[in-house]
Formats: C-alpha cells, sequence, structure tokens
C-alpha cells in the first residue's frame, strides 16, 4: 500500500506524518506524543541526546551548578636549559611551558545542548560550532534529530528513504543567498539521517494542503495560511482552478515570509520584564585615576549573552563577574539586581529562564493576566495581556505589514480571500487572532497549530505535488 510520508523539522518542536489516501496519522516521536522538542545534547563522551531527554539531561547537569571558567591550553613551547658551565658541565634539561588563552572553557560542563539550530542554517558564516574541542557542523547537530524521526517513521515505513520535507518560505539571516545555503544543508543532514530521495516542499503550502484535505467540502476558491512558529513567519495564497473540486488542484499564487517567531518575541520579555530586575540602567562607583567616579553600570557588555541562552555561561569569567561583584558590594538598593545577575550568571539558570517565559507567553494567550514566576531569582512579574501586547507592538506592527505584503504580491484585496488559517504555536497569542479577525471577519480558522504542516506534507507526498519558486526572500 502506498503512503505519502511527511516530516516538520521545526525551530522548536518536530513531527512528522503519513497518509494512506484516506487518512493522516501522526507518527509516535516522543513517548506517544507526536510532537518532538528539536533539541541535541552531546557529552563528554560525544555521545547524544535527542528530544526532550537531551532537555532533561541539560537541566539534570547544570542546574544549581557553579560555571568555574578555566584557561584552555592552546600550546606549549620547549626549550633547552644548562645548569652548569664551561669547567662543570652538567646535564641539559628541557623546560616545557604552557601557554593559555582566554579562559572560555568550563570545567564542570557535562554536555552541551543545541536546540533552535534550524535558526543558524542560512548563515554561510556559521560552519562548525566547537564542542569539548571537536568541531561539529551544524549538519552533524540536527542529524540525530532527523534519524530518531525516520526510525519511528519506519514503525509504518519500511525501508523509509523518501519523504516530503518542509521548509520555512525565508529562513533567518541577512545573506541573499541563505535560503540556498539552508536547504543544502538540510538536503545533506537528511541524507545522512537515511532521507535520499527528498521532495522539498514550503510549510504553509502544507498546511493549507491539510486543511483541504480534511475540510472537503470547502466551496471557496481562495485560501490564505498564516504559519507563525518558533523561527519564521510565513504566508502562502491558494486558489482553486475553474471546475476543479479536488483539494489537491489548489494552485499556489504567491508565498511570503520573515524572520519573526515566537524565539523574537521570548527574547522581547526577557529583555523588557528583566533586564531592569538584573541591573540595567543603575548606576555604580569606581576609583579614578586621583578621584571616584559614577557612572552607569555598563550592562550592554551583557546583552546578547543574556539574551542567547546557549551561551549565557561564558559570562562567567572573571572580567564579566568581577564587575557584578563590585557593584553587589557597594550595597545601596540596586544591590538586589546584582545579586539576581550574580545567580542566573553563576548557576546557569538562563535556559531555565527561556523556558519559563514560554510558559508565561503561553498562559497570556488563555488568562487576561498571568505571573512570571522564578524563584530561582527571587521574581515575581504580573502582566496584563494588555501589557505584553504594548511590549510586542512593533513586532505585531511586521505582523501586519507581512500580511498586507503577501496579498499585494498575490493581487488580493481582503475581501478576496474565502478562508484564512491560522497556524503555527505563534499563531496562538491573542493580538495574531484580533489583527487577522479585524482584516478577515468572520473567515479566520484555527488549524492544528503543531502538526498541521507534517500532515500536510505527507498528503503532498502521496500525491506527488511539488513547488518550486526559486528564493522565495522579500
Amino acid at each position: 500500500m502506498r503512503l505519502g510520508v511527511g516530516i516538520d523539522f521545526g525551530t522548536t518542536n518536530s513531527a512528522a506524518a503519513v497518509y494512506d489516501g484516506e487518512r493522516v496519522i501522526l507518527v509516535e516521536l516522543e513517548d506517544g506524543q507526536a510532537i518532538m522538542p528539536s533539541a541535541t545534547y552531546i557529552d563528554r563522551q560525544l555521545k547524544s541526546l535527542t528530544g526532550q531527554a537531551a532537555i532533561d539531561r541539560y537541566i539534570e547537569d547544570n542546574s544549581g551548578r557553579t560555571v568555574e571558567m578555566i584557561p584552555e591550553v592552546v600550546a606549549e613551547t620547549s626549550a633547552f636549559v644548562e645548569h652548569g658551565d664551561s669547567e662543570n658541565p652538567a646535564p641539559v634539561e628541557t623546560a616545557t611551558q604552557k601557554i593559555y588563552g582566554a579562559p572560555l572553557v568550563d570545567s564542570g560542563l557535562q554536555g552541551r545542548l543545541f536546540r533552535g539550530t534550524k535558526r543558524l542554517l542560512g548563515d554561510s558564516r556559521v560552519r562548525r560550532l566547537m564542542v569539548f574541542d571537536h568541531p561539529f557542523r551544524l549538519v552533524a547537530l540536527i542529524t540525530p534529530i532527523l534519524l530518531r524521526i525516520r526510525q519511528a517513521l519506519e514503525v509504518h515505513v519500511k525501508p523509509c528513504s523518501e519523504a516530503h520535507l518542509g521548509h520555512p518560505v525565508t529562513f533567518e539571516g541577512r545573506e541573499t543567498f541563505r535560503n540556498q545555503t539552508a536547504l543544502t544543508r538540510l538536503c545533506e543532514a537528511y541524507k545522512y539521517a537515511g532521507i535520499r530521495t527528498q521532495h522539498l516542499y514550503p510549510e504553509p503550502i502544507a498546511a493549507a494542503m491539510s486543511y483541504l484535505t480534511a475540510n472537503p467540502q470547502f466551496a471557496g476558491d481562495t485560501v490564505l495560511t498564516l504559519d507563525f512558529g518558533g523561527g519564521t513567519l510565513d504566508f502562502c495564497v491558494l486558489r482553486r482552478p475553474p471546475g476543479e473540486t479536488r483539494a489537491s488542484a489548489f494552485e499556489v499564487v504567491t508565498t511570503y515570509g520573515i524572520a519573526l517567531g515566537g524565539d523574537h518575541i521570548d527574547q522581547r520579555l526577557f529583555r523588557e520584564l528583566l533586564f531592569p530586575l538584573l541591573g540595567k540602567g543603575e548606576r555604580w562607583r569606581r576609583r579614578g585615576m586621583d578621584r571616584e567616579i559614577e557612572t552607569e553600570f555598563p550592562f550592554e557588555d551583557y546583552e546578547d549573552r543574556l539574551l542567547n541562552w546557549a551561551v549565557t555561561y561564558t559570562l562567567n569569567q572573571n572580567r564579566y563577574t568581577a564587575p557584578v561583584q563590585e557593584r553587589l558590594a557597594q550595597g545601596g538598593p540596586g544591590a538586589e539586581k546584582f545579586r539576581r545577575l550574580n545567580e542566573l550568571i553563576q548557576r546557569n539558570l538562563s535556559y531555565q529562564v527561556f523556558q519559563e517565559i514560554k510558559d508565561f507567553k503561553a498562559r497570556l494567550s488563555d488568562q487576561p493576566e498571568a505571573v512570571l514566576d522564578l524563584p530561582e531569582l527571587d521574581v515575581e512579574i504580573r502582566l496584563t495581556r494588555a501589557g505584553f501586547e504594548a511590549l510586542i507592538a512593533d513586532l505585531l506592527g511586521q505582523v501586519g505589514d507581512a500580511l498586507d505584503a503577501t496579498l499585494a504580491r498575490a493581487g488580493l484585496a481582503f475581501d478576496a480571500v474565502d478562508v484564512v488559517l491560522r497556524t503555527g504555536g505563534s499563531s496562538l497569542i491573542p493580538a495574531v487572532r484580533d489583527l487577522l479577525d479585524e482584516r478577515f471577519p468572520g473567515r479566520v480558522v484555527d488549524h492544528d497549530p503543531f502538526t498541521s504542516v507534517a500532515a500536510g506534507l505527507a498528503i503532498a507526498d502521496f500525491h506527488r505535488l511539488e513547488y518550486s519558486a526559486g528564493d522565495d526572500a522579500p
């Protein structure tokens, strides 16, 4: 029996599905669940874990651990040393001296966690990441995830060597050829994972295909999809040809995408809500040449590393910790903020903080008010949904602008769209729903935010649907 296979490797989570022409089956990837975190953990023996097990091991190995940065030996020099003279010769000894680099080695680090690696695929400058002195290509970091997905698929399809593979309309990055770079890398990783016959397919089109297949009674002619995930925001417009009734016969009018996703919103919340509680804007005193001077604490030196949890541990170097501890010793009303910053750095709590921010954001989608509770830092922040929307107003503006650009590319007015599909985890934000409802009243449908793409890819694979539009980047 012929089966279509679809794999949705996402920035945050991944899913896979098979389709037999009548029914979509979501593949169990994680303890009976169809959704698996897109995470890889590599330990000091270079053994890897994937999915939730990778995250659990990282948290277990790092919770409450004080990070200790030590200098790394980058070279050794040798020299001959003579202790005697011409009248009293002595054996010649060899003196070896180690040359140390910057203190960037975390001596207690048991393993590295990689999540959101998909965001780096379009950046040609990021070629290898160091894992315990071993250079790992990006392809090697995501291959274990794809291999696990293929193995799960083989419960239904064996051997599983062919599939429709989802990808965003526009990968993150600023390079002109970022889509080409990312797709080349993604295809290589799938090949190493055993998927050798590959059919690349844009994710928003796949989401639309799963809706049309599940709703054969849909009588409209024009479909707009908004796919708002962890790393990207993608759109597509599909139109039914005259006289056609088959879901698979819909034609793609246009696609559009920008590098905006839930991860960007999480960073905005961290910056706006937590930075002021970690010392941003506070002043400190330092001894100058002939007098004590007072300036604003150089919090900007910490910001990028705090917003990127994968490298936050590198703040535990003397050049960063000494100013924090010096300011902490000065006391005053701001001292508590620097105690929090010190705890965050030394205990390597950044990943847990970001996970709580994600959960906090989800609660704000269901409730008019929520609390960001971080007991490790003695922080409790109450925020209303209206306050949340005010913090991300400019990002919501980008969503609206991208939506308008999509319709302009399609040559359509708002009232020419028959149905709007809302999918992807970030599409659950009420302000996104409101934005769509305002433009398309009564025509917005929530469509399987986490599995619609995988299902649509399997359907597209069954019908052998192809799409190629070159570089869709705006």
